[in-house]
């Protein structure tokens, strides 16, 4: 498990490492704010792209050599990052670093899926990958702020993106020597080379389109996001066809004939709209409008992810003792140190009162985030194991780009050209808005998974 998720570590880790050294990069690099957000939105494009890819290719080719794969280039593309001399080698490089990430992550959760097939042992499991998550978003939140501020060189944020080179070969020394190899056949030897070229097209397109729609809506930003839906409407119809002529196939739709697959895609997908733009917007918040160092930003936001791990810690035993109650507190919670936050975010704000807030944030995303993946992937097969985490954390990244996109526009859109701290504040506030939105939108979906996806110990018992 610990030589599994360091993949899942590293994806999450740079997920979240950029965003407290925006204005650092933003400054070194002289990058406008459309740079910046397709800098951040990169990695999850090419995250989002090649999920489902990398899903399928560890059921054919072996999760092990997949994970390993996914490693040696992560690091090779953290390097460049590291060395980048503009913004257009950042943006293409955090690019190729998302796509070596897609490798990973399917592997982690298809071999949870494999390994603890009881409900009771998988929740447990998810705990940990929810600590794991938790972990990673300390780590990249505190790495950033601290590697941004430091004196002893110029343009220390670069050490952001070299810090994984050590990571990566101690997982890789790790990987080979521990991990035994994993993979299904299903009687097809060939792999869909012309699939995976349609998806990553038009997913590549469509979040394209929509990162360059920052400053508004042009003609060029319509005819691609309509020729990249066209894309995925082909993509669909060729898999179907392929299905049914037992050829070799990227996306088995089977997968969507589940009930709780299809709530569980629906609450990730609004929950990451949340999460993401959250801490895209939080950032740009306390360092531009409330003129906190970065330093002090990533301290204050690393209290949020230990209020994540002290969640997740937890999260296995309550969801198991009380079920959906437990999910529903956790939104509520959420939603109310939200609302809190709209009110009391401001430059008198006491320092230990934004630790506080965000402590409370991040109990509640712990206690949501490892159900998730288990309300979407309890009760199917194995043999969908790969398809469906990689399809899985394809909509889950997915979302996340629309998030940082669609709410960090509407964030700019209300900051206007030369904000004033309050500004800032009505800015914040509005997006806040949005993120609460959402969050019902998940409620909502959480209400309605089958009773038998989250049973507690009492009716597994009397099972």
């Amino acid at each position: 498990m610990i030589v599994i998720l360091s993949g899942q570590l590293l994806t999450i880790m740079d997920i979240f490492i950029i965003n407290v050294s925006i204005p650092s990069i933003q400054r070194d690099l002289h990058a406008s704010n459309g740079e910046m957000q397709l800098m951040i939105a990169s990695y999850l494009i090419g995250f989002a792209s090649f999920l489902i890819t990398g899903g399928r290719m560890g059921d054919m080719f072996g999760r092990k050599n997949i994970f390993m794969i996914g490693l040696i280039f992560f690091m090779l593309s953290s390097a460049a990052c590291g060395i980048s001399s503009g913004s257009a080698l950042l943006v293409i490089s955090r690019f190729v670093q998302g796509i070596s990430a897609a490798l990973m992550s399917p592997q982690v959760l298809s071999m949870i899926q494999i390994l603890f097939s009881g409900h009771e042992e998988r929740s447990k499991a998810m705990g940990w990958y929810g600590i794991t998550i938790g972990a990673g978003t300390i780590l990249g939140q505190f790495l950033g702020g601290y590697f941004s501020s430091m004196t002893f060189m110029e343009e220390s944020w670069r050490l952001i993106f070299l810090i994984n080179v050590p990571i990566c070969l101690l997982a890789l020394l790790f990987s080979r020597k521990i991990l035994a190899e994993s993979k299904i056949s299903d009687g097809k030897n060939t792999f869909d080379f012309f699939g995976v070229t349609v998806l990553a097209a038009g997913l590549f397109g469509f979040t394209y389109a929509l990162t360059m729609s920052e400053h508004g809506i042009q003609p060029v930003n319509i005819l691609f996001i309509v020729l990249s839906i066209s894309v995925l409407i082909y993509f669909i119809k060729n898999q179907k066809m392929r299905l049914q002529n037992r050829k070799s196939y990227l996306m088995d739709f089977s997968l969507f004939g589940y009930k709780n697959f299809n709530l569980g895609i629906l609450a990730v997908s609004f929950f990451f709209i949340m999460l993401d733009s959250y801490f895209y917007i939080l950032s740009l918040f306390f360092q531009d409008g409330l003129q906190i160092g970065s330093m002090a930003a990533g301290e204050i936001i690393v209290f949020q992810g230990l209020g994540f791990i002290l969640a997740s810690l937890f999260s296995a035993k309550l969801i198991l003792r009380y079920g959906k109650v437990f999910l529903v507190t956790g939104l509520s919670l959420i939603m109310a140190v939200l609302i809190l936050q709209i009110f009391l975010f401001d430059k008198e704000t006491p320092f230990f009162v934004l630790c506080l807030l965000l402590f409370f944030h991040g109990i509640g995303v712990g206690s949501i985030i490892p159900s998730l993946a288990n309300i979407a992937l309890s009760g199917l097969p194995q043999k969908l194991a790969g398809n469906a985490s990689g399809v899985y954390n394809t909509f889950q990244q997915t979302a996340a780009i629309m998030g940082i996109i669609v709410v960090g526009s509407i964030f700019y859109y209300f900051l206007g050209t030369k904000p004033s701290p309050k500004d800032y504040h009505h800015a914040f506030s509005i997006a806040v808005a949005v993120n609460i939105f959402c969050l019902i939108i998940v409620l909502y979906s959480i209400m309605k998974v089958p009773e038998y996806i989250l049973p507690t110990r009492k009716d597994l018992n009397s099972h």
